[in-house]
C-alpha cells in the first residue's frame, strides 16, 4: 500500500495531510513541480519529515495532488448536475470551477512531467474519465434542452477549461483579474445554441481527449 493510499487517519495527521495537498496545489499551480519540498513543508507549517512519512518523494505528492483534484472536479460537477434548474445552468457552474481546474488541466497540459506521472496512477485515471463521464452528462443535456449548441464535443469543452484556467502571466494585476471572467463570458456566449454560424472542422470528442492524455 502507498504512503498516500486511502487508509484511516488520526484527525491531527488527516489535517495534516490535507494542509500539505492544500499548500502543494497551491505552490504547483503557482511556480511549477521544481518547488523544493522542503519549502512546502514550511508553507504547510509542518515538519519535513512529516510530510515525507506521508509523501515519500515528489512523484508521491503529485500523484495525490492530483487524484483529490480530479475527485473534486468529479464531485463538484455532479453536484451541479442534480442541484442546477438547467443542464444550461449546470454547465455553467462547472466552467465556473477555475480553482480546482487550475492545477487538474493546466499542469497536466503543459508539463509531461505531471501527465506521465498522472497516466501511471490507476486511480487518478479513474477519477478523470469521471469527471469526463459527468461532463458528458451534462453537455448531452444541455444539448438536448436546446440550450447547448450542438457541433461541439466533449473535447471542445476541455480546451475551454485550459483556455479559461490558463493565467496569462504578462497581465497587469486589474487585467489577470478581469480576464477569466470576461473569457469565460464569450465562450458562453459562443456555446450557446442556436449558433450562428457552424464550428469548422468536427466536434472534439472523447477519443481525442484520451489519446492526448495517453500521450
Amino acid at each position: 500500500m502507498t504512503s498516500d493510499a486511502a487508509t484511516p487517519l488520526r484527525s491531527d495527521a488527516r489535517r495534516n495531510r490535507d494542509q500539505i495537498l492544500r499548500v502543494a496545489r497551491e505552490i504547483f499551480a503557482e511556480q511549477g513541480l521544481a518547488v523544493p519540498m522542503e519549502e512546502i513543508a514550511r508553507r504547510a507549517e509542518v515538519g519535513v519529515g512529516t510530510l515525507y512519512r506521508r509523501f515519500p518523494d515528489r512523484d508521491a505528492l503529485i500523484r495525490a495532488v492530483f487524484r483529490d483534484s480530479f475527485r473534486a472536479v468529479a464531485t463538484e460537477m455532479r453536484t451541479a448536475l442534480d442541484e442546477e434548474p438547467t443542464a444550461w445552468d449546470a454547465l455553467v457552474r462547472i466552467m465556473r470551477l477555475s480553482a480546482q481546474l487550475r492545477l487538474s488541466m493546466r499542469l497536466h497540459t503543459y508539463s509531461p512531467t505531471v501527465a506521465a506521472v498522472v497516466r501511471a496512477d490507476e486511480e487518478s485515471e479513474r477519477f478523470r474519465r469521471t469527471a469526463v463521464d459527468v461532463l458528458e452528462q451534462v453537455m448531452a443535456r444541455a444539448q438536448a434542452e436546446g440550450t447547448l449548441r450542438t457541433d461541439v464535443g466533449v473535447g471542445d469543452l476541455s480546451m475551454l477549461f485550459v483556455s479559461v484556467v490558463h493565467q496569462t502571466h504578462n497581465l497587469t494585476a486589474e487585467a489577470a483579474r478581469l480576464a477569466p471572467g470576461r473569457v469565460l463570458a464569450i465562450m458562453l456566449d459562443g456555446l450557446r445554441a442556436p449558433a450562428p454560424d457552424a464550428l469548422p472542422g468536427r466536434p472534439l470528442n472523447r477519443a481525442d481527449l484520451d489519446a492526448g492524455f495517453a500521450g
